[in-house]
């Protein structure tokens, strides 16, 4: 009895004591944790930025010790020897992510666009910006035609996931290029850009039939311009996976991947790891079923509707639809056999992969480094931070998707250039740009 009397006097001391604190310090430390918290769960680096003294982190360049693209083209790139600092007030790569979908006024202009018929009868919307296009910032389409004869640089461009030309990082790469008088086409997926789906077919994440044809399309429409291609998150999946299953024989004589997922399967169980990555899984999922809801009657016939309507997740939906469509035995198989990172070793053009270390979509566990080393035709550069396709930098976040703009102009210039050069078709001088970027990575 003593003893607990002993102990309830000590509880009362102790919340008489408490009730001595001044509410507003209880309101401090509340607040102190839940910015502790916030800066945890957002992955914020701004303190680490601060302690060094805001100079950002190196471009890490991984690369085969006797690399022609990295000792010929991409050692002269200064972009890929410099820092990058992001945005102080985006120092988060969610933060970035997010205001990357939510902000940022794309360059306005018109693509020309082309319907092209696949052989199975589906139908891509190839949209077109000539570099004729771009003379005067914010210029409207003006209606140019490429010759047959024409040498200009012809770049076609993979979006991401559910995107189209109509993306502003789209946009913003594409007018970037264009700019400096290169002719981009954006090859959009089967089914987006506001084209219906006219076949049974639809695209996925490994799905390189379409790329593949649009390609021999082009060089054999257009036998004389040097042929590149970029491609973005899922689109750069497709196209190292296409560049690894052609191997020499493909036309494309250089590449850029930015942001791939590299192996799927890691990937998506990344993105079902934390609260903020499952968040990005919902919100994706809903992206894929509103693909799903704008082509019910042709998916409906092919699958359980209401199975890809309830889907909650991106796995679920490559469940109930991609692997139906595309006849997968089962969800895993799909994602093992469509990750590009399978096929790293037989890519035979030089090829630039630019990811960021803190992607909260992609994960830095998906990229083959070893991969990439093994091969003296790829460059990898990582940067600590950048997000998902932002990069963002400036005090202002002006430069919207820097590394999607200029900086990648002033890499895919000397990395493509340098393709162009050591693929022996002809000196590279006339068509290789000075580096005008303010992304100093």
């Amino acid at each position: 009895m003593g003893n607990a009397a002993t102990g309830d006097s000590a509880a009362e001391l102790l919340l008489r004591a408490a009730a001595l604190v001044p509410w507003a310090h209880y309101a401090i430390a509340a607040l102190l944790l839940a910015c502790a918290f916030l800066y945890r769960f957002l992955e914020l680096h701004l303190l680490g930025d601060l302690l060094r003294g805001l100079r950002g982190g190196r471009v890490a360049l991984t690369f085969h010790p006797t690399s022609h693209v990295y000792h010929r083209v991409a050692s002269k790139c200064r972009s890929l020897h410099g820092r990058y600092l992001a945005t102080p007030w985006l120092a988060s790569p969610h933060l970035q992510t997010l205001f990357l979908s939510i902000s940022g006024r794309p360059p306005s202009f018109t693509y020309r666009r082309q319907l092209y018929t696949v052989r199975d009868g589906g139908t891509i919307a190839l949209d077109w910006l000539l570099g004729s296009d771009c003379e005067e910032a914010d210029a409207s389409f003006c209606g140019g035609v490429i010759s047959r004869e024409d040498s200009t640089p012809l770049v076609v461009v993979i979006p991401g996931l559910t995107s189209d030309s109509t993306a502003a990082y789209v946009k913003h790469l594409v007018f970037s290029m264009a700019s400096k008088g290169w002719n981009v086409v954006v090859s959009n997926h089967r089914g987006l850009g506001g084209i219906s789906i006219t076949s049974d077919c639809f695209y996925n994440a490994g799905w390189t039939e379409d790329f593949r044809e649009i390609v021999n399309y082009l060089h054999q429409k257009y036998p004389q311009a040097p042929l590149f291609a970029v491609g973005t998150s899922i689109g750069a999946n497709i196209l190292v996976k296409y560049l690894g299953e052609e191997g020499e024989g493909t036309p494309v004589v250089g590449a850029v991947s930015i942001c791939s997922p590299w192996d799927l399967l890691v990937t998506n169980r990344f993105i079902q790891r934390k609260l903020v990555q499952r968040c990005y899984d919902k919100a994706l999922a809903i992206g894929l079923k509103g693909y799903a809801k704008l082509h019910q009657p042709v998916l409906a016939r092919l699958a359980n509707w209401e199975d890809i309507r309830k889907s909650r997740s991106i796995r679920e939906f490559d469940r109930h639809a991609t692997c139906v469509v595309a006849k997968y035995e089962t969800v895993d198989t799909f994602y093992r056999r469509c990750s590009s990172a399978n096929y790293i070793g037989s890519v035979s053009v030089p090829l630039l992969c630019i990811s960021a270390l803190d992607d909260p979509l992609c994960t830095r566990e998906a990229i083959p480094c070893d991969e990439c080393r093994a091969n003296k035709n790829i460059v990898l550069a990582t940067t600590d931070n950048g997000g998902h396709l932002a990069f963002f930098q400036g005090l202002t976040a002006g430069k919207l998707c820097s590394v999607l703009g200029g900086a990648s102009v002033s890499r895919l210039n000397y990395i493509l250039c340098g393709g162009y050069h050591l693929a022996g078709i002809k000196d590279n001088s006339s068509i290789c740009f000075p580096l005008t970027s303010s992304f100093h990575l």
